[in-house]
């Protein structure tokens, strides 16, 4: 009797969850799985160009500047525009390389300036952007704030294209995320699928609906109207937050802005990931946290990405070696369905198709990265980068 459920086995009952589940996340989900979330077109240009302030936080980051920040110095912007690179305290000489690289390159005005260390209660890039926009402001206030990360490399127009559909759509926020670099097999292996997860996790459509609920924005690449900033507070209301480009979108959304989110086609990420363990501590620096830090959510996590991800292979395979058609069927069916949608995310990353059938052994790396966030949280390390260490999270200040 144990075992077997109205004459199906368990193995075939928990293949016919898992193909359910698939079933709602690919019609209910916002459908997520889809790339053309694009940059809308604006059909028309400002008859005055705002002006915007770039804010670069950057901490060690004298390896990429090369590669990005020319891109900023360089863009074809027809309004008042200047970079403020924030160096957050580097030991590597990062200001000497921005200020050399502006030197080398006339074109969009650079300022370099530094923030001291951060206070309590402060993330470190959240204290280094709250100084660049009191510089920006102390200037006389730009209309426009584009943060964007030290990674960032962008194409002449982003910054033309960012502000002008904007202006055409009354848009508070827009945000890119940047097309992440996938140069080396763990990159192709972990970085198309980071992209994937989030996107399942804030489906753009939904963030993309007047008056939804659903928020986020990719810290990357986000150009903020000056006074939504204001009267959302930003950055001192998400001072503490870990992962700030989603608390800075919902800070927004709470005041009433409308926001935008969607894949970049001209804005990429330089950084490199050149080994697994680079991408892990990326991972890990913010999983535990994106679950609140709260162990429930972990175990209700680790068992649905098992059910989910994990289930279809193995009872695909299970039952075709153990003879059970309809734990095979169901299960194999589920993984197609997962497949199918992972594959336009690899389009979009230039990838074969072929790798969408790698998804579960992707999904168990993450699901070993998310416990390894949640340990190293409760052993105090919690949210480390750059030599910064946040245990725990910081809480907000009383608006």
């Amino acid at each position: 009797m144990w075992g077997r459920l109205h004459g199906m086995s368990v193995l075939a009952w928990i293949a016919l969850v898992s193909c359910g589940v698939w079933a709602w996340l690919l019609l209910g989900q916002g459908f997520f799985w889809r790339t053309d979330q694009r940059l809308p077109p604006a059909g028309g240009f400002p008859e005055r160009w705002p002006s915007v302030t770039v804010v670069v936080p950057a901490r060690d980051e004298a390896e990429v500047l090369p590669l990005s920040l020319p891109s900023l110095l360089a863009q074809d912007y027809p309004g008042r525009a200047e970079v403020l690179l924030v160096d957050d305290g580097s030991t590597d000489g990062t200001g000497e390389v921005a200020r050399a690289l502006a030197v080398r390159r006339r074109g969009v005005p650079l300022t370099v300036v530094s923030p001291g260390p951060p206070e309590p209660g402060w993330t470190g890039k959240l204290w280094a952007v709250r100084h660049g926009i009191g510089v920006a402001h102390a200037r006389g206030g730009p209309d426009f704030l584009l943060l964007t990360d030290a990674d960032i490399a962008h194409a002449p127009g982003s910054l033309r294209g960012l502000v002008a559909a904007a202006v055409a759509y009354d848009l508070d926020l827009v945000s890119q995320m940047a097309r992440l670099r996938v140069a080396n097999r763990w990159e192709r292996l972990i970085v198309p699928a980071f992209v994937y997860f989030f996107c399942q996790l804030y489906p753009f459509r939904w963030v993309n609906r007047t008056g939804a609920r659903t928020a986020a924005a990719a810290g990357g690449c986000v150009l903020i109207r000056a006074d939504a900033a204001r009267r959302a507070g930003i950055p001192e209301v998400i001072r503490g937050a870990v992962i700030d480009d989603v608390a800075l979108a919902r800070a927004v959304r709470r005041r009433g802005g409308r926001i935008w989110l969607g894949l970049a086609e001209e804005v990429d990420s330089v950084r490199p990931y050149p080994r697994l363990g680079d991408l892990w501590a990326m991972v890990t620096r913010s999983a535990y946290a994106q679950l609140r830090h709260s162990g429930l959510l972990l175990a209700g996590t680790v068992s649905g990405m098992a059910l989910v991800y994990l289930a279809p292979p193995a009872c695909l395979v299970a039952g075709l070696v153990g003879g059970d058609p309809a734990a095979a069927w169901a299960g194999g069916a589920a993984w197609a369905v997962m497949a199918g949608t992972y594959t336009p995310m690899l389009r979009y990353y230039r990838q074969p198709p072929w790798l969408a059938l790698t998804l579960p052994a992707t999904a168990l790396l993450y699901l070993l990265m998310t416990v390894d966030s949640a340990v190293r949280h409760h052993r105090g390390r919690g949210a480390a980068w750059k030599g910064r260490t946040y245990p725990r999270p910081q809480p907000a200040p009383d608006r």
